[in-house]
């Protein structure tokens, strides 16, 4: 290979050395072509663009040197030019025949290995794309976690000057990721981390997981969701400081991050800088939303809100050119002054085209669908920011990546959109064991079907006293209508004969929407219909076996939910707000109205330390003067009311536990840092009243006055197998026929 770079390189310096002392121009003759033997010496003369006749000197002669090598036809060309006769002498590179891979048995990861081979047969080898093309080879395998893999070129020369290219690969011993360290002042605990970060440590129950595997890029992903983390939570200038593998004496690889977290910051003074010639009025509302944030920690998410408010003023065509830059000042140790500044761009670039690369799987209107910019729009940058984040949101693609290019047009521009895709499927399996009973569940899942983005699941959950089994299919976006659809099937055996004095079968089925209807908030209505049959236990009282019967249902419903958390998962400040109601649409079989709220709110006191207050309320109530459906009752919760049996709590009716028409609870809950230096163990502390009480057909049942309560500790033991909860509960006030339990645990996991 560097002897041929070289005499490139000699022919071209000695063409121009040659030639530089010629100031005029000759006239060409006669073209003499040798060495060519599948190329004619016609189509030479085309693609160096030669004619008889023609006027030269040596920047021409360069520029025909050039274009023939451009060709990718030939290994060397000498080119000289002497009393009008032009002399060209070249050597073509040859052609390969066969392009063959040894050591792969997989025919999936074979084909990826051929695909990502620029070279084809029936084409010029060129030695200089070797290299480079090696280089790929090994970062697939090592992508498909063949850490190890190995990939030797052999080149076969056969008649002709024609090759047989062998790539020689042996693939090595998956390289599984054993154990993820955290180093440095990193603050949370190890199990936090790892939850923020894609990469998975190699246990037994993620047999299915490609995560457990080495993965270059999924690592460079996972410092900036590390980093990304860090900030959400008030640090500032918290850093990677290294990310190593490690690779130790049993063959195993370790990750290790180090990290520095620095200080905790806090938002200081904010300033809104306008031009000029702006009208201040459309600013105004960002201006309150600023200084609303003073005081609290720093966060990326506030900085993002920031923005969507400038989003929703640029939105507007009297600054749809408008661009935003944040400058953020350190005033001391802990706080940040932050300048936004609002840019008339002084040139107006307009968008000419939007080209979308690595889709392979997935069709190009899903990503499309996702962009607020399009072909022909005015460029504005905040909304090119906002349309390439919500493509990351679909949470198919492993990494997102654009640019904006010039075009021949100076107002013109060009938005290149690359993604990488991941995989979307993923089978559950689920157990879980406690002192109130057992349960396992199976799940099948699809994130990106047929690459249209529909969402599939499946899932089987079997209980000692329930047998379900769920279907649904959601399309996003349908019809172009910013708007999910969610079609669902669902078939639920239950059986409380024992305990409730009855049974039930259920199957029906579910149509509805969802969409963010106003800032934060999402609106969720939903059509459905159901079948059920209910059977009472022969021990049943008269009034419970008046319900024994086939009951037809179609109801319509709606859910209402305010996010207002820094986070969806393991949330450490804001709120969140829900409210459900059903509707009965027909009205001739017993039919029940369904109302639910819900209050949640989170709140770190200390480092570490996080309090969560909830208030739970729901009731149903009969259409007309029907009682409630047994089925349709209302029970606590099990984890609003701990240091009680599940479901056991209330009104009975004969000795089975026959549920309300009202449940209200009250939960307060600490995650105490007692285990700050334990990795594997949480601590926290809780305080739980609730009460379930109204029976429609017997006043004397009503317990509306007795209030249950508990309170206790709960320690979390996140153990190789799964995650092993205890709950040690004291109850403070309670009915005599209520079933208590002072202790529970469960263990249970997903893989």
């Amino acid at each position: 290979m560097i002897v041929t770079m070289i005499k490139k390189l000699i022919s071209i310096i000695f063409i121009f050395l040659f030639y530089i002392n010629f100031a005029h121009s000759e006239i060409i003759n006669k073209i003499e072509i040798k060495g060519n033997e599948r190329v004619n010496s016609e189509t030479i003369k085309v693609f160096g663009g030669l004619k008889i006749g023609d006027s030269l000197d040596s920047q021409d002669l360069n520029e025909i040197l050039k274009r023939l090598y451009e060709t990718n036809f030939f290994e060397n060309i000498d080119i000289t030019l002497n009393q009008s006769i032009l002399q060209i002498n070249v050597k073509e590179n040859p052609i390969i025949q066969n392009l063959i891979i040894d050591g792969i048995k997989r025919k999936d990861l074979k084909k990826l290995v051929k695909d990502r081979i620029s070279l084809k047969e029936k084409t010029p080898y060129l030695e200089n794309k070797m290299e480079s093309t090696i280089k790929n080879i090994k970062s697939l395998l090592q992508e498909a976690g063949y850490y190890f893999a190995s990939v030797d070129l052999l080149k076969k020369e056969n008649d002709n000057n024609t090759i047989d290219l062998i790539f020689e690969i042996d693939v090595g011993e998956k390289a599984f990721i054993n154990e993820i360290v955290f180093l440095g002042d990193k603050k949370f605990k190890k199990r936090k981390l790892l939850n923020v970060i894609t990469s998975e440590e190699n246990k037994f129950w993620k047999f299915i997981s490609s995560k457990r595997l080495l993965n270059k890029q999924r690592l460079e992903l996972d410092k900036r969701l590390l980093l990304n983390f860090y900030k959400n939570k008030g640090y500032y200038k918290a850093s990677i400081l290294s990310e190593t593998v490690k690779y130790d004496e049993n063959q195993n690889f370790n990750i290790v991050f180090n990290i520095d977290s620095g200080n905790r910051f806090y938002f200081g003074n904010f300033l809104l800088d306008l031009p000029q010639d702006y009208d201040p009025k459309y600013f105004d509302k960002i201006k309150e939303k600023l200084n609303s944030f003073s005081g609290e920690k720093y966060s990326l998410k506030i900085v993002e809100k920031m923005l969507l408010e400038i989003e929703k003023v640029a939105s507007g065509k009297q600054y749809e050119f408008i661009n935003a830059s944040i400058d953020e000042e350190i005033v001391d140790n802990n706080k940040l002054d932050v300048k936004i500044k609002i840019i008339d761009e002084a040139n107006n670039f307009y968008v000419k085209a939007i080209n979308i690369f690595g889709n392979n799987v997935t069709i190009e209107d899903v990503i499309r669908n996702e962009l607020i910019i399009d072909e022909g729009d005015p460029l504005n940058k905040v909304l090119f920011n906002k349309s390439i984040n919500n493509v990351r949101s679909l949470n198919i693609f492993e990494n997102v990546s654009s640019e904006i290019n010039d075009t021949d047009d100076e107002n013109l521009k060009t938005i290149d959109i690359k993604v990488t895709e991941k995989a979307t499927g993923q089978i559950s399996l689920g157990a879980g064991v406690g002192t109130s009973g057992t349960s396992t569940s199976f799940g099948i899942n699809e994130n990106n079907f047929l690459g249209k983005g529909i969402k599939l699941n499946s899932n089987l959950l079997l209980s000692e006293e329930k047998i379900k089994g769920l279907f649904s299919y959601t399309k996003p976006n349908f019809g172009n209508s910013n708007k999910d659809l969610t079609l669902s099937a669902e078939s639920t055996e239950t059986d409380r004969l024992s305990d409730y004095g009855y049974k039930s079968n259920d199957t029906g089925f579910l149509i509805g929407t969802s969409f963010e209807y106003l800032e934060d908030l999402s609106f969720s209505p939903a059509f459905s219909m159901n079948y059920e049959s209910v059977t009472t236990a022969s021990t049943a009282s008269s009034l419970l076996k008046k319900q024994e019967g086939s009951y037809f249902d179609v109801e319509g419903s709606y859910f209402l939910f305010l996010d207002k958390r820094d986070q969806s998962y393991q949330p450490t400040d804001g709120y969140t707000s829900s409210f459900y109601q059903s509707l009965p649409f027909n009205t001739e079989d017993n039919q029940t109205i369904v109302n639910g709220y819900e209050f949640k709110t989170y709140h770190e006191y200390y480092e570490n330390l996080v309090a969560n207050l909830s208030i739970y309320a729901r009731a149903a109530n009969s259409f007309g003067d029907d009682d409630v459906r047994i089925s349709d009752r209302l029970f606590i919760p099990q984890s609003k009311l701990r240091g009680f049996e599940a479901g056991k709590v209330g009104p009975i009716d004969g000795g089975d536990f026959v549920g309300g028409n009202y449940v209200s609870a009250f939960n307060a809950t600490a995650d105490l840092p007692i285990f700050e230096n334990m990795e594997t163990f949480d601590f926290n502390i809780f305080y739980d009243a609730a009460n379930v009480w109204g029976v429609d057909y017997n006043s004397s049942m009503n317990d509306s006055s007795a209030l249950r309560s508990s309170t206790g500790i709960g320690v979390d033991w996140y153990t190789p197998i799964g995650p092993l909860s205890f709950s040690f509960s004291q109850p403070l006030t309670k009915k005599s026929t209520d079933k208590t339990e002072s202790f529970r645990f469960n263990l249970g996991t997903t893989f």
